[in-house]
C-alpha cells in the first residue's frame, strides 16, 4: 500500500472513530467495512465495525470475525468485546465464559473484568459480579473505575454502607469526576443525608452543569430539607427550554415529602413557567 493509501485509510479511520464516538453507528461501520474490504486484519477498524454492530444491536453479526481475527492471535480488546457479542447474541453461557477465560489472562485487562461483573449483574449475580470486581481491585488497588463499579453493585445489592466507602475512596482518589459524585450523592440521599446529598450534587453540577437529572435530584434533596423555594428554582431551571421534563420536574415534586401535587398537567406547566404551557391539555 502506497503512503497515500495509507494516509487515507488512516484519514478514514479517524472519520469512523469520530462517528462512533457520536454514536453514529450506521456511518462508522460503513466506513470500517470500507476499510476491511482493502485491509481485512486491520485491528482498529475491526474494533470499530464491532463496537457499531453492537451500538446496531445487531451484535451476532460481529461474532465471526472477531472469531477469526482472535484465532490469528489472542487479544485482550478483542476478546472482551466478543464476550459481549456473544451475549447479546443469546449465547450469554459462551460470552461468560469467553469474558472468564480473558479475566484470567495476565497481566489482567480490567475492562475485561467490567464487562464480565456487568453481565453476571444483568443476569441478577449480583454476590458473583461483585466478586469479580474484587478480585480486579486486588490486582489494581489503586483503579478508580473499578472502585466506582464496586460501589455501583454494592448499591444495587442494597449494600449502602460499602457502596457509600467505596464511592467516598474514588471521590478522594477523583475529586473532579461528575460520574462518582452522582453515585455517592444517591447513596447520601437513600440514607437520609439530605444535606449531605445536596453539597455533593452542588458540587457535580459545577462541574457538569447541563445535568439535568442530577438537577432533578437536586430538587429532591431541597424539598427534603424542607427549602421548597431553593427546590422549585432548580426545577425551573431543569425545565427551562426543556418543556418534555415536565413529567419529570412534577413528580419530583410529587413524591417529596416537602413537595405539591396538581391534579392537572398544565397547572404543574404554569407553576414551574413551562413556555407554551397554555398548549397543554388540562
Amino acid at each position: 500500500m502506497s503512503k497515500a493509501q495509507n494516509r487515507l485509510q488512516a484519514q478514514a479511520l479517524q472519520e469512523a472513530i469520530q462517528a462512533l464516538r457520536g454514536r453514529q453507528f450506521a456511518r462508522a461501520e460503513q466506513i470500517a467495512a470500507s476499510i476491511l474490504r482493502t485491509a481485512k486484519t486491520d485491528r482498529a477498524a475491526l474494533l470499530v465495525h464491532a463496537h457499531a454492530l453492537l451500538g446496531q444491536q445487531r451484535a451476532s453479526e460481529a461474532v465471526a470475525p472477531l472469531e477469526k481475527a482472535i484465532l490469528r492471535g489472542s487479544d485482550p480488546e478483542l476478546e472482551p468485546l466478543l464476550g459481549a457479542a456473544l451475549c447479546e447474541s443469546r449465547r450469554g453461557a459462551d460470552g461468560i465464559a469467553q469474558l472468564r477465560k480473558t479475566a484470567a489472562r495476565r497481566p489482567p485487562f480490567l475492562p475485561a473484568f467490567q464487562e464480565l461483573a456487568g453481565r453476571l449483574a444483568k443476569s441478577a449475580e449480583l454476590t458473583e459480579a461483585i466478586k469479580v470486581i474484587e478480585d480486579a481491585l486486588a490486582l489494581a488497588p489503586d483503579s478508580v473505575d473499578l472502585k466506582l463499579d464496586l460501589g455501583r453493585l454494592c448499591l444495587q445489592a442494597n449494600d449502602r454502607a460499602r457502596a457509600r466507602a467505596n464511592l467516598v475512596a474514588a471521590r478522594e482518589a477523583a475529586p473532579g469526576r461528575p460520574d462518582i459524585l452522582v453515585e455517592l450523592a444517591w447513596v447520601q440521599f437513600l440514607d437520609g443525608d439530605y444535606a449531605e446529598a445536596a453539597g455533593t450534587y452542588k458540587h457535580a453540577l459545577g462541574l457538569r452543569p447541563e445535568d439535568t437529572q442530577t438537577r432533578a435530584n437536586l430538587a429532591m434533596c431541597l424539598m427534603e430539607m424542607g427549602d421548597r423555594a431553593g427546590a422549585e428554582a432548580a426545577l425551573r431551571t431543569v425545565v427551562r427550554g426543556r418543556p418534555h421534563l415536565l413529567s419529570r420536574a412534577a413528580y419530583t415534586m410529587v413524591v417529596s415529602s416537602h413537595g405539591r401535587f396538581f391534579f392537572r398537567p398544565s397547572d404543574a406547566a404554569k407553576f414551574l413557567q413551562v413556555e407554551g404551557a397554555a398548549a397543554l391539555k388540562p
